[in-house]
């Protein structure tokens, strides 16, 4: 059986936008192995300066992110589509094991497969350390509440 994980492409702007906040909420479970189903068995990423092959190399990457990346909240935001390709921009706050706390802004490129995997990620990403009263994501940890503010509502 193949996989499939909708919606799939071609994406119009109500399904590009479904995909970013499926992926949004994905990635806020910090669930390794949940988000690595989402990409295809030889996805291929550039995630800063690492470049990674396939869904296991996926999974250690993110439970080595998850491990230093603490108390992780994430916003995605779609910037644009076409076709099979959605590129998102997203900012995230977390902090290290000392207790610093950070905001990392990145953009991201997404391509698909016709069955709603994507095969490739390129992401670029900059941290800047915050105080921890500099804060905006606030709700429990998981998935962010339908209510809180956007990117753009926060002036991100």
């Amino acid at each position: 059986m193949t996989e499939t994980r909708p919606p799939c492409p071609p994406f119009t702007a109500e399904t590009a936008a479904q995909k970013v906040r499926a992926a949004e909420d994905g990635w806020n479970s910090r669930d390794p192995a949940r988000v690595a189903l989402a990409y295809t068995p030889d996805s291929v990423w550039r995630n800063r300066a690492e470049f990674l092959t396939g869904r296991a190399d996926i999974e250690n990457f993110l439970k080595q992110k998850w491990q230093r990346e603490l108390d992780y909240r994430l916003i995605k935001e779609l910037w644009a589509h076409d076709g099979n390709r959605i590129a998102v921009r997203f900012a995230y706050e977390w902090h290290d094991g000392s207790g610093q706390w950070y905001r990392s802004y990145g953009n991201e490129n997404w391509e698909f497969e016709a069955n709603g995997l994507m095969r490739r990620r390129i992401a670029s990403i900059n941290d800047l350390a915050i105080r921890e009263e500099d804060r905006k994501f606030h709700w429990p940890l998981g998935r962010r509440p339908d209510d809180h503010p956007c990117l753009s509502d926060l002036g991100l």
